[in-house]
């Protein structure tokens, strides 16, 4: 049996941002096909898109919450978890897979606590995986805020998160 995920970050949006979702539904709400800017102006403006803001569009639009919960996680552009200050995101692609990234992505989530597409409870790591950086002759490959760390192994790992202790 599947786990529930859950976001270990409580959602934290503010009246203003609310009201700024509000004023975009009342503008889009009966154009045809809305529910697409709808949910990239609502990404946009809470940088991810938790179940309270999906209740919220469904409540002003009348789309079932269920059809607002496909179409977000059927678009890898949209987020339904908050982004950590440091965002990780691992190769699995061919080439780095089969030079030991799996290992390297399991040891992450364990050190972090969280799994892809999640972030830390303290909003500083978020974790993601990838198919394909560009870097195969580095395999395996991960990436924190864009540097590069190539050649890994799963016991690297402490010190290269250890860098970013601030």
């Amino acid at each position: 049996m599947a786990s529930k995920v859950t976001c270990p970050v409580p959602f934290q949006g503010t009246a203003a941002q609310e009201a700024e979702l509000r004023a975009v539904i009342a503008d889009l709400k009966d154009t045809e096909g809305a529910l697409m800017p709808i949910l990239q102006k609502a990404q946009d403006i809470y940088g991810y898109l938790p179940i309270e803001v999906m209740t919220l569009i469904s409540n002003e639009t009348g789309t079932p919450l269920e059809k607002i919960y496909g179409v977000a996680t059927f678009y890898s552009q949209f987020a339904l978890f908050p982004k950590g200050k440091y965002t990780i995101s691992v190769c699995l692609g061919t080439a780095c897979y089969v030079k030991g990234s799996g290992d390297v992505f399991e040891k992450l989530k364990t050190v972090l606590g969280i799994g892809d597409g999640e972030c830390t409870p303290d909003g500083k790591f978020s974790l993601e995986a990838c198919r394909c950086i560009g870097a195969c002759g580095l395999a395996p490959v991960m990436t924190i805020n864009g540097d590069v760390y190539g050649r890994l192994t799963v016991d690297q790992i402490d010190g290269i998160l250890a860098k970013y202790n601030d």
